[in-house]
C-alpha cells in the first residue's frame, strides 16, 4: 500500500466521474482512498463494472480482546467492497450509501491468516436500491465470511 494517497474526493471532482471511474481511481493510485484504508490497513485492489475485490493483511492492531481479529474488520472489508461493487455501476452525477448490512462470520481471523480478500459483486442496480453481496477468503479460497447489502442511490 506504499504510495497511496489518503483522503476524501471533492464532491465536484467525483460528479465528473462515472462510478466505475471514480472506483477505478481508487485502485491505481489517482484518487485518494478513504483514511478509514489507512487507518485499517486496507486497499482497493481490484474493480470491474459490478465487481470489487478489497484486501488486508490483519495485524496485532486487529485482534479483539480474545485475541482473534475483530469483527469489526471483515464487517468493514465487506461494507467496502460491497458498497464500492455497486458505485462501480453508477452513472456519473449519481452516488450511494449504505442503508444496511448484514455479515456472517465463518472462521476465526488472526494475524497468522495472511492476506485477505473481500470481493463484492452486485446482485442488482436499480435507479434508487441496490444490493450486492460480498465473501472473505484467505489465500488458500477457505470462506471466512460473507454478507450482504442494500444502498440507496441517489443524485450527488
Amino acid at each position: 500500500m506504499s504510495g497511496k494517497l489518503y483522503g476524501t474526493v471533492e464532491d465536484s471532482r467525483r460528479k465528473e466521474m462515472s462510478g466505475l471511474e471514480f472506483v477505478q481511481g481508487l485502485v491505481d493510485g489517482t484518487l485518494p482512498l478513504n483514511t478509514i484504508a489507512r487507518t485499517l490497513g486496507y486497499d482497493v485492489a481490484e474493480a470491474t463494472k459490478g465487481r470489487v475485490v478489497v484486501t488486508a493483511k490483519p495485524t496485532e492492531a486487529h485482534l479483539n480482546p480474545a485475541g482473534t481479529v475483530h469483527g469489526g474488520l471483515s464487517a468493514t472489508l465487506l461494507d467496502s467492497c460491497m458498497g464500492l461493487a455497486i458505485w462501480s455501476m453508477l452513472d456519473r452525477g449519481v452516488t450511494q450509501t449504505t442503508l444496511e448490512f448484514k455479515i456472517s462470520l465463518l472462521r476465526a481471523i488472526t494475524p497468522d491468516t495472511g492476506v485477505i480478500r473481500a470481493e463484492g459483486t452486485v446482485l442488482t442496480c436499480g435507479r434508487r436500491v441496490g444490493t450486492a453481496g460480498g465473501r472473505i477468503t484467505d489465500a488458500g479460497g477457505r470462506l471466512l465470511a460473507h454478507g450482504t447489502t442494500t444502498c440507496l442511490i441517489y443524485d450527488a
